[in-house]
């Protein structure tokens, strides 16, 4: 087997790894408390909670215009995002018959489904692919900038967790900045020093 073979195998095997965390993050831990993540994921659980819309679809939709923008300006992007956003997706909608499977107090899942949703997308980045979305605006913000793509997306989150605690309530407020903090820390270790390419 040719290493272009096994290298693409190994970025597949993550891309499903990765979306089976940011599933089982979403579902197990955020949707039973109404817990927001950031970007759009965020938006996604927003129109969930409000009108019950399915958060994997809402994910697709949202992503387009930022997919068209990666068309044009950043092809490398477009191409190494896009399955890890279809496939994410896919699954968060899949697995939802999982909510209310575990039950721990509302803190405790905020910090879990920060740590799984951090955890998939930084497995994803490492092997330079993400989820698409704001994921993917924060990574080639980060390549213009410099500055660390968790941090980054910790700041794009925090925008869309206000407005959706606006939306709902201080405790999705409150609940989420933890959440989305958690994702930045754990999405920050996980991207840290060496990318594997």
């Amino acid at each position: 087997m040719s290493w272009g073979v096994k290298h693409l195998i190994k970025k597949g095997l993550v891309i499903l790894i990765g979306s089976v965390f940011i599933a089982l993050g979403i579902n197990l831990f955020l949707i039973p408390y109404k817990v927001l993540d950031g970007g759009i994921i965020g938006i996604a659980l927003i129109l969930n909670y409000l009108w019950g819309l399915k958060p994997g679809l809402m994910i697709i939709l949202f992503s387009i215009p930022v997919f068209i923008i990666a068309w044009f300006n950043y092809r490398e992007y477009f191409y190494n995002s896009l399955h890890g956003m279809i496939i994410s997706s896919f699954l968060i909608d899949i697995l939802q018959p999982l909510v209310g499977f575990i039950h721990i107090e509302a803190i405790y899942s905020s910090i879990l489904g920060g740590v799984f949703v951090g955890a998939g997308i930084g497995l994803m980045l490492r092997f330079k692919t993400s989820t698409g979305g704001t994921d993917l605006v924060a990574q080639l913000l980060s390549v213009k900038t410099g500055v660390n793509v968790g941090i980054l997306i910790f700041i794009i989150d925090s925008i869309v967790v206000l407005c959706g605690g606006l939306l709902l309530s201080v405790d999705t407020l409150l609940l989420s900045i933890i959440t989305i903090f958690f994702v930045g820390v754990t999405t920050s270790f996980i991207t840290r020093k060496v990318t594997i390419s």
